[in-house]
């Protein structure tokens, strides 16, 4: 089952694929041929059902394998939570969709043979070793004339928009991009690694190769995978998403620092850019809950990897990321199905009608009404999705000091509120429902910056109360003043 958001498709909870999974392990500059370092491509599947696959793994500085799968086709990133090698026999371990890759390597480590396996499912995948031009050896000239003058760096780094530090999971994260451009008259640049400081001088964050593969979009080659991902022609500009992450008894800091290190043409000197201070906001809404009940999942929720934090988009001449922090809401059967009987049925959906709720008193500056519903599927809307129906039947509120919350996918005719009425807390919008660019009957929420559903940036938000747990068949937790992530399946009251 996979749901689509307003602008990516996306997975819902624990599902990832209908029939095949594609994969793409970033690719790293290429290891001794004896090791599983760098990157390697596949396909699976056969006939007219392909998807191409990149797999990279790296090793870190203390020894450790790490591995990341993007799929080429399906435009995700998935970080692997374990990577494991034991003589000749490799295998990547991907928690999130239930699925894990063993395979062999030949005698001169230039190809992997094995197999995916997905909820008890396997098929044969292999994996040929790519080659990058970032494996050649430096020339005596990069190494004496890429670092230029003492402390300079071509990397322009900007920040679109200042974070503002908020609570999930019982701490604090500020969630921010950093947009990187290569200034270089003439030599490409290399990402190499991103710190992160507070402003007292701690270190908070670390990012290595496998960590900005992970991380890094390439503006203008949005199919870049692997090592390429961090590879800057003259004037190209990278986009890092970065996710910090801090425990609850550390000090919110007032300013971010960064040190970012590059590397110039084939050398293998580093470049350091020290400074690039980024204020960090803490003034949070607290908003009530934009629906009531049970078993409802926070689908592409917060989190790095989501298809809502990566969707970039230029709206009228400015790219921004409304859907920062943005939700899918469905809502699960107790057979943790989000639906029972014919699956083209909007109407056996457990979503589908239930009341979407104001968060909090406001004034409707947006409405739009009208928008026939889709049959739930991939490839069934009702009408082409164009910026005007992305959304589908649609509200926002205004809810004052530059927040705006959005409310998407609802039934059509449903909607109990007009442009410029003022609303309460609690008051009923309409009905959600499957309008617009959606799968299934769900609620896409999010809090932006701006009266557009695209065109603004998607800020944080604390929920009042919830309850929540990761998974079905763990007890549920109280939180307060927090914002769900992906794939909690949370509880609200009554």
């Amino acid at each position: 089952m996979k749901i689509t958001g307003l602008s990516h498709h996306v997975s819902a909870r624990v599902y990832f694929l209908l029939a095949l999974l594609s994969f793409c392990l970033p690719c790293f500059a290429q290891a001794p041929a004896n090791g599983p370092e760098g990157s390697w491509k596949g396909t699976l599947g056969a006939g007219a059902v392909k998807l191409r696959l990149v797999l990279t793994v790296t090793k870190t500085s203390n020894g450790e394998y790490k591995g990341i799968l993007e799929s080429i086709d399906q435009g995700a990133t998935l970080p692997a939570d374990k990577v494991t090698l034991t003589a000749d026999k490799l295998r990547v371990d991907v928690e999130r969709v239930h699925g894990f890759y063993e395979g062999t390597f030949n005698q001169d480590f230039s190809e992997i043979t094995g197999s995916w396996t997905q909820n008890g499912l396997a098929q044969p995948l292999t994996f040929k070793r790519v080659e990058s031009a970032s494996a050649s050896p430096a020339k005596d000239d990069d190494k004496k004339t890429a670092s230029g003058p003492p402390s300079s760096s071509p990397a322009d780094v900007t920040v679109p928009i200042a974070p503002t530090a908020f609570q999930a999971d019982g701490k604090t994260h500020i969630v921010y991009e950093l947009h990187i451009t290569n200034f270089a008259g003439s030599k490409p640049m290399t990402l190499a690694g991103i710190e992160v400081l507070s402003d007292s001088g701690t270190s908070l964050a670390r990012m290595e190769k496998s960590d900005l593969v992970a991380n890094t979009l390439i503006i203008g080659n949005y199919q870049a995978t692997g090592m390429d991902k961090l590879n800057l022609a003259p004037g190209q500009m990278a986009n890092v998403y970065m996710w910090i992450t801090l425990e609850n008894s550390a000090k919110v800091p007032a300013f971010l620092e960064h040190k970012i290190a590059v590397k110039m043409g084939k050398s293998e000197d580093e470049i350091i850019a020290r400074g690039i201070h980024v204020a960090v906001g803490r003034d949070v809404a607290t908003i009530s809950a934009p629906l009531r009940g049970d078993n409802w999942v926070a689908g592409n929720g917060p989190s790095n990897a989501s298809g809502h934090r990566r969707a970039l988009i230029p709206i009228d001449g400015h790219a921004q990321i409304a859907q920062r922090f943005a939700i899918d809401w469905v809502r699960m059967n107790a057979d943790g199905r989000t639906f029972a009987g014919d699956p083209k049925d909007n109407k056996n959906y457990r979503a589908y009608g239930s009341e979407a709720l104001a968060v909090a008193d406001g004034t409707i500056t947006e409405v739009k009404d009208g928008i026939p519903e889709n049959i739930p599927g991939e490839n069934s809307r009702a009408v082409p999705i164009t910026l005007e129906t992305i959304g589908g039947n649609h509200v926002i509120i205004d809810l004052g000091h530059s927040r705006y919350a959005f409310y998407a996918h609802l039934q059509p005719g449903s909607l109990k509120v007009k442009l410029g009425d003022h609303v309460k807390r609690g008051q009923v919008l309409g009905l959600v429902g499957n309008s617009g660019n959606s799968t299934e009957p769900h609620l896409h929420f999010h809090v932006s910056n701006g009266n557009s559903p695209l065109g603004s940036e998607g800020i944080p938000y604390a929920l009042e109360s919830f309850e929540a747990k990761k998974k079905a068949g763990d007890p549920l937790s109280p939180h307060k003043l927090e914002i769900p992530t992906e794939d909690e399946v949370v509880k609200f009251e009554k």
